[in-house]
């Protein structure tokens, strides 16, 4: 057996064999080299799935998946003939394309962060209802900003349901004629991109954050004004609506359609004076915000009415008519009321949406098809057809021009299937009369459901057992769930209300969200038989329609 080393000895080796600082130094930047090196990696990989699933290649690179599954990545000459680029005639598969098109995935990434951030930072101000009611602050921002809103013409639509599929509408009629529209709606279904639209589409990453940037800086100072005053900062709805406002300058745009965000007085949209003002139906909604009645809620409305202005007033209840037509009487604006001025006078169920005869103070037009679901969209589609009459003199439209333009008219999250057998529809009404609705269209037959089984959820402020109680006699089985956002109602609440309504044996409760879009669908399978169809309907809130709609369409 070996000898060992001394053990006095011991000591002296161990001191001998420790690294010197300088060493320590360089191995610990050697491991940070090689930390950020595979961050970068981690980013790039990221970037080609990205590059993949949004096909910025027109489809996916066969060489592309292989590195992004962490396959050999050498290129061979049956690369040059598989790749997309050769469809595009511009050196198919070529490492240059390839190398651009990464770069392009990249930039999109820091950009769709960048745009994230300035969400976040919107958001994080007082929701619009949490500050005093008054126009001061954003209209000092416009002010500074030198009038943006005044420097095209606009129509300003308010209402307590329809505005958002009313105001896409009127963008489509409108961009049909050749005009540059901007639009400005809110919520957002999916993207915050889609609150503002230039030319039909939502935003560009690029101009959303050069709108920000543009007017970051006016915001700021508003905001020390005005908390130097006593007053709270800009809320987000305002920040919003100056950044829309800019934007639609900047584009620039032949007409804007903006959306108010709640009420009419008071909202942050008001700032603006509408050439032609919309009233979609009014009803019972935000009544802790607009007052607890429809006349209440009537008055803060009829605010967007403006001097010598065309107003287009809606169906509306008796209450809330006589009060629009006498805020219009007062400042001599000219009105434009549904079943005296304009009308439908027919609508028949068509594939992929109906074809409806609508009659306008300028002319009839006969069998327009308006590709989108149920009888309140084809009066929907009439206040926009008078608004965009209004809006170009109260002239007669080309008849093929304004079928072209509704034909291209969409409402995400309005009736809207995001999935086939079995079906699911979300719908994003969020209050008593916009269940009614859509329980209308349930009960006409638009979808030709047999049974009907409901996914559900909501905000902690609305009605929902209005909601439900609406909906209750159209759907058999009932799945409800706590959607994201902090605003909503808790999984338990949900449930105890909707007991109430429903009865034990017709509710589940499942908290996550993927967990109840499976459990309606098995409801759903569960009550198909030979010959008829079943649906899930997801409805109560525009977040769970868009929470939905993604879900769905990811896992195609």
């Amino acid at each position: 057996m070996g000898r060992g080393v001394p053990a006095d000895l011991i000591p002296y080796l161990e001191e001998a064999d420790r690294p010197s600082q300088e060493q320590e130094e360089a191995r610990a930047k050697e491991r940070e080299e090689q930390d950020a090196a595979e961050a970068a990696e981690a980013e790039r990989t990221e970037a080609l799935r990205q590059l993949v699933a949004n096909s910025l290649l027109v489809g996916p690179d066969p060489a592309i998946l292989r590195e992004v599954e962490g396959e050999d990545t050498d290129w061979d000459d049956d690369d040059a003939t598989d790749g997309v680029s050769q469809r595009d005639g511009a050196g198919a598969g070529t490492p240059s394309t390839h190398a651009e098109a990464l770069d392009e995935a990249e930039r999109g990434l820091a950009l769709d962060r960048r745009v994230d951030a300035i969400y976040r930072s919107i958001i994080a101000r007082a929701p619009e209802h949490r500050v005093q009611p008054s126009l001061d602050r954003v209209e000092e921002a416009l002010d500074i900003l030198g009038d943006p809103e005044d420097d095209y013409p606009s129509i300003h639509i308010t209402g307590t349901n329809g505005k958002t599929s009313t105001a896409r509408m009127i963008d489509s009629v409108l961009s049909a004629m050749g005009m540059r529209v901007g639009r400005f709606t809110s919520p957002h279904l999916v993207n915050v991109r889609e609150r503002i639209s230039l030319a039909g589409r939502p935003i560009s990453r690029e101009d959303f954050v050069a709108a920000w940037e543009d007017v970051a800086p006016y915001i700021d100072m508003v905001d020390r004004r005005s908390q130097e005053r006593g007053g709270p900062r800009m809320s987000f709805f305002e920040v919003f609506t100056v950044m829309a406002f800019a934007a639609f300058a900047d584009h620039p745009v032949d007409a804007a359609v903006v959306e108010v965000g709640m009420g009419g007085l008071w909202d942050a949209t008001n700032a603006m004076d509408g050439d032609v003002a919309v009233i979609m139906p009014i009803d019972l909604d935000h009544q802790r915000w607009l007052g607890s009645t429809v006349e209440e809620i009537a008055t803060e409305k009829a605010g967007i009415i403006k001097p010598r202005q065309t107003v287009v007033v809606a169906r509306q209840p008796e209450a809330a008519r006589d009060i629009l037509l006498a805020r219009a009487r007062e400042v001599d604006a000219v009105v434009r009321l549904e079943d005296r001025d304009f009308e439908v006078l027919a609508r028949q169920m068509g594939v992929g949406g109906q074809l409806v005869t609508i009659r306008t103070p300028a002319a009839v037009y006969e069998d327009v098809f308006v590709p989108l679901l149920g009888e309140h969209q084809a009066h929907n589609a009439a206040a926009a057809l008078v608004a965009a009459e209004a809006f170009l003199g109260g002239r007669e439209l080309d008849g093929r021009i304004v079928e072209q333009g509704f034909m291209t008219a969409t409402s995400p999250g309005r009736l809207e299937v995001v999935r086939t057998s079995p079906a699911i529809v979300v719908d994003a009404a969020h209050n008593p009369a916009g269940a009614r609705t859509l329980r209308a269209a349930l009960d006409q037959g638009v979808f030709d459901f047999a049974h009907v089984v409901g996914l559900f959820s909501a905000m902690g402020d609305k009605d929902v057992e209005g909601m439900l109680g609406e909906l209750e006699p159209v759907i058999d089985d009932l799945v409800v769930t706590t959607m994201p956002g902090e605003r909503a109602m808790p999984g338990e609440r949900l449930m105890a209300i909707a007991t109430e309504v429903f009865g034990e044996d017709r509710v589940e409760l499942r908290e996550d969200l993927v967990q109840a879009v499976d459990r309606a669908v098995e409801l759903a399978e569960a009550r198909t038989v030979p010959g008829e169809s079943t649906g899930v309907v997801a409805f109560g809130s525009i977040v769970l329609a868009g929470a939905v709609s993604t879900l769905v369409r990811g896992a195609r």
